[in-house]
């Protein structure tokens, strides 16, 4: 087994305060409040999940909110982001509704795909998120595709595609990566490495714990980053971004990071597969994005526990009523069922 994470992939690291050396504070509280809203609203829909509220499956990714946060600081609403199962901090990270998400996982007709794909059929194109589905790896090649359309559009917009290491095991990661090279297609490959796919440990999987390797095998510009850094990930992000852009083909980044719930809804699955106990989820925990960047502001003098205290409660609001709102709407008529299906000429 090649460590070649090395200390990126050691729970006992990283648990300093992110270095914000040279960031503008009020962008850095602005993704301190990005990185809570994440953690808040997913942890809502674990307890609603647990309460027997919510009738179908959530797969949660607290814990990995800096990936997102850091990524979407760069995109704007004409770019094309594709998600996973796993897709709720990818949506809300581009600016999408806290109301949408709750009425799509609840199945409402005011949910983001219109009540009839629940917490992994995630879409929101007003914000540039063109789709999140359960089939592993599933969007990869169409953010291909969609990187390439904008190429021959003449924009200098680019697609995103976010995958995780289990993803990588997939033929159809290695065929988008090569054909995206070839083409020069502007997108950026995000591999959230956890270290998990669904509960098999990389290191049951995988010659090796670290991702980046497929990109050097293609030839595309990479980057590996300690993905619970919002910091890291965004200045990383920022060049590879760029360099889409630009003309300069398709970028590569793996974060590296964990995921506190297991695979799926509230349970810390510690009693499934190898290599996941609760000791590593606590020392995990203990590298938690958030409690790093917040510590960071406050050792600067420009945030402090009170202030922190208010934003959460203020969050805590907006996630009440956006989850009151959404369980208050209807659900779609049986007679829609099919009307989304096809879609005809002309539709979006």
């Amino acid at each position: 087994m090649m460590h070649m994470l090395d200390k990126l992939s050691d729970p006992e690291l990283f648990h300093d305060p992110v270095d914000i050396n040279g960031v503008p504070t009020g962008l850095l509280v602005d993704q301190l409040r990005d990185l809570v809203l994440l953690r808040m609203a997913e942890q809502h829909l674990a307890a609603m999940r647990k309460d027997g509220l919510i009738g179908g499956p959530v797969h949660l990714g607290v814990g990995q909110e800096a990936i997102a946060v850091g990524v979407s600081k760069w995109l704007r609403n004409s770019d094309r982001v594709f998600g996973t199962h796993r897709s709720h901090s990818h949506l809300l990270a581009l600016g999408s509704s806290l109301h949408g998400l709750f009425a799509e996982v609840l199945g409402k007709e005011t949910g983001h795909s219109r009540g009839m794909g629940g917490s992994m059929h995630l879409y929101d194109r007003s914000n540039g998120f063109y789709g999140a589905v359960p089939i592993v790896a599933g969007t990869v090649s169409l953010a291909v595709g969609a990187a390439m359309a904008a190429r021959l559009q003449a924009t200098d917009d680019i697609a995103v595609a976010y995958f995780g290491d289990g993803a990588c095991e997939e033929g159809i990661v290695h065929e988008s990566l090569n054909l995206s090279k070839i083409t020069k297609a502007p997108i950026l490959f995000v591999v959230e490495n956890n270290l998990f796919a669904s509960h098999m440990h990389v290191t049951q999987r995988q010659p090796s714990d670290s991702m980046v390797r497929f990109a050097h095998a293609n030839g595309i510009s990479s980057a590996v980053v300690d993905g619970n850094d919002v910091v890291a990930v965004q200045n990383s992000a920022r060049k590879l971004i760029q360099e889409a852009r630009d003309g300069k083909g398709p970028g590569y980044l793996e974060a590296v990071t964990y995921r506190w719930y297991g695979h799926v809804d509230w349970r810390d699955d510690i009693d499934v597969g190898v290599k996941r106990s609760m000791d590593d989820v606590q020392k995990w925990r203990a590298r938690d994005p958030i409690k790093r960047l917040k510590h960071a502001l406050i050792n600067e003098g420009c945030w402090d526990e009170l202030r922190h205290d208010e934003l959460c409660v203020k969050l805590k609001n907006e996630i009440d009523h956006a989850w009151e709102r959404a369980m208050s709407d209807s659900y779609p008529d049986e007679s829609k069922l099919l009307d989304y299906v096809y879609a005809s000429l002309g539709d979006d």
